[in-house]
This record gives structure tokens, sequence and C-alpha cells, in this order.
């Protein structure tokens, strides 16, 4: 019986596949490359037009009267303590209820995802509007002072960062074994607020901190809120500043636009695989 050592011809089907993937990438990049030019032309018109604040020459002048205002820092300063508070205050509520609803009622998750959702249907106007009527009126009067608004714009702040902070919370107890966790802890006569504090808190570091991250990138900016509120915050100076000067909202534009995107940037820096833990 003789072998035969002629060659085994080889099937070419699997390299049909690639001309499909090779046309999908290069949409994709195509779909990417407009994106980007549409983003940021827009964004480049706007910081050229921050640089010719000073007659025929270009330069940062415009930034250098920006940060020199006198309404500059209070504002930007009470805006992130503003939004500090309300990243704490979310998280006081949204942890606690997230752990819960995945430990003991999973079947609540829909209804808990509804109202988190909420602020996304209920406009800013009517959202302040409804606030104000509430509590604009004795016995929870609290827009009588400066401070009680102040008070009130927190809470207004931390319920529209519901939507963010429940998606990132829940799906980072999704990520670990909550029931285990909280068995090993409670056999160890942890209580209650011991296991949120020392067991989940820590586990959910890259959650809460996506969370955090995008609740400020909100507070900063926001405008309708804290505008009818007579709050003298970031947003209501950015407006103010379109109606005096010419050059310096341009400027104002790029550092809100820097602000966001560095937020959105260490968030991607912090959730890659790599840097979990």
């Amino acid at each position: 019986m003789t072998i035969s050592t002629a060659p085994i011809p080889v099937s070419t089907d699997a390299e049909a596949p690639e001309a499909p993937a090779r046309r999908n990438r290069f949409w994709a990049w195509v779909i990417f490359i407009m994106t980007a030019v549409y983003f940021l032309i827009p964004l480049g018109a706007t910081f050229w037009w921050s640089l010719r604040a000073e007659a025929d020459k270009l330069g940062f002048e415009a930034y250098r009267r920006l940060f020199e205002d006198a309404n500059f820092w209070p504002s930007f300063t009470e805006s992130v303590v503003n939004a500090v508070a309300a990243i704490f205050l979310s998280l006081l509520i949204i942890v606690p209820t997230a752990y819960w609803v995945t430990l003991r009622l999973p079947r609540l998750r829909p209804v808990v995802e509804f109202i988190t959702l909420l602020p996304f249907v209920i406009p800013a106007v009517v959202l302040v509007f409804g606030l104000i009527r509430l509590y604009g009126r004795p016995p929870l009067l609290l827009t009588a002072t400066y401070d009680s608004s102040r008070v009130l714009l927190i809470c207004a702040y931390a319920a529209l960062s519901f939507p963010y902070m429940f998606r990132s919370v829940d799906n980072g107890l999704r990520a670990m074994d909550v029931r285990s966790l909280t068995e090993a802890a409670q056999s160890l006569g942890a209580g209650w607020p011991t296991i949120l504090r020392r067991v989940i808190f820590p586990n959910l570091r890259v959650a809460l901190l996506s969370g955090a991250l995008l609740t400020f990138a909100i507070v900063i900016g926001e405008l309708t809120i804290a505008l009818f509120m007579a709050q003298q915050t970031f947003g209501p100076y950015m407006a103010n500043l379109t109606r005096s000067k010419v050059y310096e909202p341009s400027a104002m534009a790029v550092v809100a636009f820097a602000l966001t995107w560095a937020a959105m940037g260490t968030i991607a820096l912090i959730t890659r695989p790599g840097k979990r833990g």
C-alpha cells in the first residue's frame, strides 16, 4: 500500500470573513472621524476665538481676565463644595439601597431603576418649580435664606445624580459575590453598618468614583436649578458672563469643556482592567 504525499488543499473559507471585517473597520473609522470632526471643529473655533482678546495678536489674555475675575473663584469653589456634598448625600442613599436590593429584594430592581430614571424624565424647570412650591411655604420653608436654599439645591443635585450613581453602584455589586461577602462578614460578627463600611464600600471603589466624577461634571455646569434658586454658582456665573463679555465666554467654554473631559478621562483611566483592585 502506498501513501500519497500530495499536498492537501487548504480551504479558503476561513479567509472569507476577513473582507466583511475589513469593511466594518473601515466604516467604524469613517464614523469615528466624522464624529470627531463634528465635535472638534466647533471646539477649535471656540478656542481660536478665545485667543483674540488682544487686537492683532493671539494670546491667553481672555483666560487671564477670566481667572482674575472677582466672581470666578467664589462661584467655582461654591459649585465644587455643592458637588462634593451632593456626591456624599447620593452615596448615603444609593449604596445601601442598591446593596439591599441586590441582597434581599432583587424583584424590586425594576422599580428602583424606574425611580432613579425620573430625573431624566422630569425637566429641570419642572423640578425646580416643584421644589420652590413645596419648600417655599411653611412649615417646610427652605427658600427664605441663601443657606437654606443651598441645602435644597444640594438635595436636588443628589437627585439628579441618581441615574448615574445607581447604575455605577449596581454594576459594581453585580461584579462581586455580595451574598458570600455578607455571610462571611456576619460569621465574623459584623453588623450591617460595619459590612457597608468595611466590606461593600471598599469593593466599590471604582464604581463609586465613576458615579462621583459624573455627578461632579453635572453639578459644575448646572444652570437651571441654581438660577431659579438665586444661587451664585458656576452655572449662573457662566450665563452672566455671556451677557457682558466678548472673549471671556469662549475661554470659559473651553475651561468647562476641559473640566468635563478631565473627569471623563479619569473615569476611563481608573476603570481600565489593569487598574482595578
